[in-house]
C-alpha cells in the first residue's frame, strides 16, 4: 500500500479587493468590509450589471515591466504578486526553487486579453494585434508565467474547471504531494474577470445581479430572499503546499494541514445545479472520508454562497442532506457577500480566509443579510464576524457544468 504523506501549508499570498497581503485581507473580511462598488475598469453604463469587486490599489508594475504587461492579462500579475508573498513568507531558500512545481486554478485565465486582441483585429486588422495574442489568452500560460518569473522547474499546470478551478487545483496538489509525485507546490487560484465582454456574457446568461446598480454595496446578498445574482470579483490567493517532514526539517512555519479533497459531478445541466444537492452532499461526505474526519468534527463551512437564486438554495439543501440536524449548529458563511465572486479563484479565497479563521479562532460574516430566505435557514454568521474555536474547516466550491469540489483544512498538530 502506498504511504499517504501529510501535506501542510507553509506560505500564503493574497491580492484581493479586501486587501493586499494575508494580514490586510484578513483584517478586511474579518470585520465585514464591503468591497463592492460601481465598475471603474470600464464604463458600464450600457451593461445591465454595473457593479463589481475590483482591486483598486494594486500596481502591476511592482511585479512586471510596462513592456511585459503588454503581453499578459491582469490575472498574471495578480498571480505573480500573490506567489511572491507566499514564497517570501515560506522562507524557502531560492536554491530550492528548482524543485518547486506550480498547480494553479483559473477559469477564464487570459480571456480578457483575448477580448482586447479580438477587438483590435476586427477594428484595426491583423497587423495591429499583439504577437502575444495567442499566449496571452491561453489559460495555461498563468502557471508558466509564474514558473518563469521565479525559476520554478517542477511541473507547471493550470486546472481550469470553472468556478471549482482553485479547489480542484489544490486537491490535485494535495494528492501529488501525498503520493510522492512532488514535495512542494505552488497552488491556489487567480482570476481577473472584470472586463466588458466577460461581465456582459454572464449578465446575458442571467447570472449577475442587476437590481442593485444604484446601491452597489447591497448587490451581493447571499441567502437573502431578494438576491438576484452574483457580483463579479477578482484576485489571487496562492499557497505553498509542502510535504510535512520536509517542512519540519527546514523549520518552516506551518499555517494549516490540508486534510482532504473530493469532487463530484451532478451530470445534470450546464448552469443549473441538481435541485436536491445530492451530489454536492456526496462530495462533502467523500472529502470528510478522505480526511478521516467525522461529521461532528467540522467546525465551520466556508460556503460557495454566490448570491444566485439556485446556488444558495441548493448549497443549503446539500449541507442539510449531508449533516442532518447538525447542519443547523455548524456556522457557515460566504466571503462573496464582501468580495464578490472571483470565479475560478473563489475556492482559494475561501481557503485563505479559512486558514486565517483557524489561526485567529474567528469566523468571517455573511454581510448584507437583511431578508432571510425561508429555504435558506442555516447559521450564516449574519452581518458580524464571530469568535469561535475553529480546528477543522470545509471549503465548498460549486461550478457551472454540474461540478462540485470540496477541500478540508485543519489545524496542524
Amino acid at each position: 500500500m502506498v504511504e499517504r504523506r501529510r501535506v501542510v501549508v507553509t506560505g500564503i499570498g493574497v491580492v484581493s479587493p479586501a486587501g493586499i497581503g494575508k494580514e490586510k485581507f484578513w483584517e478586511g473580511v474579518s470585520r465585514g468590509k464591503n468591497c463592492i462598488d460601481r465598475i471603474t475598469f470600464f464604463d458600464p453604463k450600457d451593461h445591465p450589471s454595473q457593479v463589481a469587486a475590483e482591486i483598486r490599489d494594486f500596481d502591476p508594475t511592482d511585479y512586471l515591466s510596462p513592456q511585459e504587461l503588454h503581453h499578459v492579462h491582469r490575472s498574471t500579475p495578480l498571480a505573480i504578486a500573490a506567489t511572491a508573498e507566499a514564497l517570501r513568507g515560506s522562507k524557502i531558500s531560492e536554491s530550492d526553487y528548482r524543485e518547486i512545481g506550480v498547480v494553479i486554478g483559473s477559469g477564464a485565465g487570459g480571456l480578457g486579453y483575448g477580448e482586447q486582441q479580438i477587438m483590435k483585429y476586427y477594428r484595426d486588422g491583423y497587423k495591429r494585434m499583439s504577437p502575444h495574442a495567442s499566449t496571452g489568452t491561453f489559460v495555461g500560460m498563468i502557471s508558466s508565467d509564474v514558473s518563469i518569473r521565479f525559476g520554478l522547474n517542477g511541473m507547471s499546470t493550470v486546472v481550469s474547471t470553472g468556478c471549482t478551478s482553485a479547489n480542484d487545483a489544490m486537491g490535485s496538489a494535495l494528492n501529488l504531494i501525498r503520493f510522492g509525485l512532488a514535495d512542494i507546490l505552488i497552488t491556489g487560484g487567480a482570476e481577473a474577470c472584470v472586463t466588458p465582454a466577460i461581465v456582459a456574457a454572464f449578465a446575458r446568461l442571467g447570472a449577475l445581479s442587476i437590481k442593485w446598480n444604484a446601491e452597489p454595496k447591497r448587490a451581493s446578498r447571499p441567502f437573502n430572499a431578494d438576491r438576484d445574482g452574483f457580483v463579479m470579483g477578482e484576485g489571487a490567493w496562492i499557497f505553498v503546499f509542502e510535504e510535512l517532514k520536509r517542512a519540519l526539517k527546514r523549520g518552516a512555519v506551518i499555517y494549516a494541514e490540508v486534510a482532504g479533497y473530493a469532487a463530484t459531478c451532478d451530470a445534470y445541466h450546464k448552469t443549473v445545479p441538481e435541485p436536491t444537492g445530492a451530489f454536492l452532499a456526496k462530495a462533502m461526505e467523500n472529502a470528510m472520508k478522505d480526511a478521516a474526519l467525522a461529521k461532528e468534527q467540522i467546525d465551520y463551512i466556508n460556503l460557495h454562497g454566490t448570491s444566485t437564486i439556485l446556488n444558495d438554495k441548493t448549497e443549503t439543501a446539500a449541507i442539510k442532506l449531508c449533516f442532518g440536524r447538525r447542519a443547523y449548529s455548524i456556522p457557515c458563511s460566504s466571503l462573496k457577500s464582501m468580495i464578490g465572486h472571483p470565479q475560478g479563484a473563489s475556492g482559494a479565497a475561501g481557503a485563505a480566509a479559512s486558514i486565517m479563521s483557524m489561526i485567529n479562532n474567528f469566523i468571517v460574516p455573511t454581510i448584507n443579510y437583511e431578508r432571510p430566505d425561508p429555504e435558506c435557514d442555516l447559521d450564516y454568521v449574519p452581518n458580524k464576524g464571530r469568535a469561535a474555536k475553529v480546528d477543522t474547516v470545509m471549503v465548498n466550491s460549486i461550478g457551472f457544468g454540474s461540478k462540485n469540489s470540496i477541500i478540508i483544512l485543519k489545524k496542524y498538530s
